[in-house]
């Protein structure tokens, strides 16, 4: 592979973003153009004209980040080119600012591969909670712990039957490659959800993100799966099921958890991957039915 990133980048110590770009980065394609909104990635990009990349960079308006690789994806196709569009956003861009674009590209089918990496706040700004952020952590603008779910990005985008969608992890590089290039067999809209940990935000030490995203994965807060055109789910990696207070013990943003609280985190955990597990069952018995798709790529 091709380490596409470049040295002396400015994120902090530790930080699990910046490993997963360079994951990703180095999965795509060389005739790649990427598509960036503010969010710590666009930080780690650096300032125009400069870039910690060696693909091109477009960096856009924090709503826009869908419509603008729509935008790019129809003129490299209107000129006659090959160009694979890849968007690089956080959580806050993805699950709340940008979500209207986004939804609005799924449901035409726009071409371009969007990667939302998600630490679960706006961390860029100083750890603000978000639509990703789950039940209970504290940020600085829910000093008390945040009082309502985490969004279900993939549902949501899997409710646009697109042609695939997934979760990954940095953690897990075989299994995040190996679903960047599936994404890449497929036209049309495509959504890769990472999750990766922020050190200050999440109050973990600068060499702990890898090991704090694993056990993420194994207590099945994050669990990887793939679904295609909303509804053939398969899971990549089959989970341990350790105890979810292994994964909170070790940030500070739960430090202030109670046991009953921790143990309705668990069975929260519990109940999505039963759901998750059901979808499964579901795809098995419709994998005999392929399905075309009403309309192509726009």
């Amino acid at each position: 592979m091709t380490d596409r990133l470049l040295s002396g980048h400015a994120s902090c110590p530790g930080c699990a973003v910046a490993l997963a770009v360079r994951l990703v980065l180095q999965a795509l394609p060389a005739r790649t153009v990427l598509v960036v909104p503010p969010s710590c990635i666009a930080l780690l990009m650096g300032p125009l004209p400069l870039a910690s990349t060696t693909l091109p960079v477009f960096q856009t308006a924090f709503e826009t980040t869908a419509a603008a690789a729509a935008g790019l994806a129809r003129a490299y196709r209107a000129r006659g080119e090959e160009a694979t569009v890849v968007c690089l956003a956080g959580d806050g861009g993805t699950y709340d600012i940008g979500l209207q674009a986004l939804s609005g590209a799924a449901e035409r089918n726009e071409d371009f591969l969007y990667v939302c990496f998600d630490n679960e706040a706006y961390q860029n700004t100083g750890n603000q909670k978000s639509g990703a952020t789950p039940w209970g952590a504290r940020t600085t603008s829910t000093p008390a712990g945040k009082t309502t779910r985490k969004k279900d990005i993939v549902e949501i985008l899997a409710a646009h039957q697109i042609p695939y969608a997934a979760t990954a992890s940095p953690a897990h590089p075989e299994d995040l490659a190996q679903k960047i290039a599936r994404a890449l067999t497929h036209r049309g809209t495509r959504f890769l959800l990472l999750t990766c940990p922020c050190v200050p935000g999440w109050g973990i030490p600068d060499d702990a993100s890898l090991h704090t995203v694993r056990a993420a994965v194994e207590a099945r807060v994050v669990p990887l799966y793939e679904v295609e055109d909303g509804t053939r789910y398969h899971i990549t990696h089959w989970p341990a099921g350790i105890p979810v207070a292994e994964y909170l013990r070790t940030q500070a943003r739960y430090a202030h958890l109670v046991d009953f609280e921790i143990e309705a985190i668990q069975a929260e955990v519990d109940r999505r991957w039963d759901a998750l597990l059901d979808r499964v069952a579901r795809s098995r018995r419709l994998a005999a039915e392929p399905r075309q798709p009403l309309v192509s790529a726009t």
